[in-house]
């Protein structure tokens, strides 16, 4: 337990804020719920409540005090008094099972809605006794086979009340994504059929509505998704696998596309091809911010979670960690940054769920796929302490560059031009597994400034491109009290230059 707490708090605070941390409190301190331990023959002294249940975490959802989650196996398990820094004290109670790969939680009133490859079920325990007694079918109508790719996700709700489900592309030989609405979104309807809505998904396993109520999903590297990207779900787009464009022949296709995207070409150039395709509100790039995102979580918690309410959180599967997202509208679109913010979880992390005091669940599964942590599976929890973390809290676009602001005062000593670096890439648009960078350039940093607020600098970018990820690389900057930046890079995907 301890090594791994230090590996964690060395992810989020950076080597040079480690000798702060002696007289100061770490940013976000960890709590091991469940770890992937064997089966316990007994109990013997070091047994604890939740020994032997394979925690393979793949949704969760706050009901009532308690966290409910669901595992792969196909369980949902209430967990009473998960905020406890006492794991005698927390307790495990099985409410449901023989689920066919639950992959999404969400609550409905007395009830939990649950994803399985086949439909949406409603969970209802009619009689009061913490089991769940009714397994009712609230939605499907799409294509389900034996392909171990062909996954469901949600649902998630958005502002407007509608609640979203995302199908993942089946893979392989054996896939037919050309029925039944394979690599779409869409919502589920007051009779109870998928409603497709927008569709060039791949593996879309991440669903959550920003503070404006607008849904959002992450996509996974792969067949037409070059790198990581966010985006913002809605009707009558196209994300840009073509994989799923077959299920447009069907007579309920919602809609038509004007025309299909050439392929090998820069994606910003695919882009501007076709009026459907929209590009990502923020693209993650390969391995600098990890390599398949998952879950998107809304940091809404007043403070409690630190300066980061109204920012999204995205788990990474491959690295094992949690990446943040800042968020802005340029000319009625989303566009923004991406920032490391948590690595050195021991396995995958999947599901990321606040409870309504502020403390961040994380909840792992390695199933299938391998990730740089050490274990198979795992559930933690994040508590903030109190202690700002010293970081790029947002990062704006201007006409002529950007706009960062620090969750703390800099020393003035260390802003300046030599401070920032830039460069610009796109990605190339092909049915290739990834792509990468293409079309880079090193852009001019100029005439950076400090504001009298000490945590706001301005600087200009020359050559400013549209479409494009703009990576920002700092060094030397520090705090007035001499704390280095723990995360000295960040990704601004600059989809529309501000007027």
């Amino acid at each position: 337990m301890k090594s791994q707490l230090v590996a964690v708090l060395v992810g989020c605070l950076g080597a040079g804020a480690i000798a702060e941390a002696d007289d100061k409190k770490p940013p976000y301190e960890l709590f091991e719920l469940m770890t992937a331990s064997s089966p316990s023959a007994s109990r013997s002294a070091d047994w604890r409540p939740g020994d032997g249940i394979t925690m393979e975490v793949s949704g969760m959802a706050w009901v009532k005090g308690s966290l409910a989650v669901s595992t792969r196996k196909g369980e949902i398990w209430m967990i009473g008094n998960p905020l406890s820094k006492d794991k005698s004290k927390i307790t495990y109670e099985l409410f449901a099972s023989g689920l066919h790969e639950p992959l999404g939680l969400t609550v409905d009133g007395d009830d939990l809605l649950v994803s399985q490859r086949a439909e949406i079920t409603r969970l209802k325990d009619t009689n009061g006794d913490g089991v769940a007694d009714a397994y009712l079918t609230e939605c499907d109508g799409w294509n389900v086979s034996g392909n171990y790719h062909a996954y469901a996700y949600g649902p998630e709700r958005d502002g407007a009340g509608d609640l979203w489900v995302t199908l993942n592309l089946g893979m392989g030989k054996l896939a037919n994504n050309a029925i039944g609405w394979r690599g779409w979104g869409g919502t589920i309807g007051s009779d109870g059929t998928f409603q497709p809505k927008a569709l060039g998904m791949r593996s879309p396993s991440g669903l959550g509505a920003n503070l404006e109520g607008d849904m959002f999903f992450s996509d996974q590297q792969g067949t037409w998704i070059p790198a990581t990207p966010i985006y913002h779900l809605r009707e009558g787009v196209f994300y840009g696998n073509q994989e799923s464009t077959k299920a447009l022949k069907s007579p309920n296709a919602p809609f038509q596309m004007s025309a299909i995207p050439k392929a090998g070409i820069p994606y910003a150039k695919a882009l501007e091809s076709v009026k459907e395709f929209v590009p990502p509100a923020v693209w993650l790039p390969y391995n600098k911010m990890g390599r398949s995102g998952t879950d998107v979580e809304l940091i809404d918690q007043d403070g409690k979670f630190g300066p980061y309410d109204g920012q999204l959180l995205i788990g990474e599967f491959t690295n094992s960690s949690i990446n943040r997202v800042f968020l802005e509208k340029v000319d009625g679109e989303y566009q923004g940054a991406c920032f490391p913010f948590m690595e050195g979880f021991p396995a995958a992390v999947v599901r990321l769920c606040f409870s309504p005091e502020g403390s961040l669940f994380v909840g792992m599964t390695n199933r299938g796929w391998s990730s740089l942590g050490n274990r198979s599976y795992g559930l933690q929890r994040l508590d903030y302490s109190g202690t700002t973390p010293f970081a790029i809290q947002e990062m704006r676009a201007k006409p002529d560059g950007f706009e960062l602001l620090f969750t703390e005062p800099v020393d003035p000593k260390t802003i300046s031009d030599a401070a920032l670096e830039m460069s610009s890439y796109t990605y190339k648009y092909s049915s290739a597994y990834g792509s990468d960078e293409i079309l880079v350039e090193e852009l001019k940093v100029s005439g950076t400034t400090l504001a009298d607020d000490g945590r706001t600098v301005r600087f200009k970018v020359d050559s400013l491109r549209p479409l494009y990820v703009h990576e920002l690389r700092t060094s030397g900057i520090k705090t007035a009290t001499g704390t280095e930046l723990p995360f000295p890079a960040a990704y601004y995907t600059l989809n529309k230059i501000p007027k």
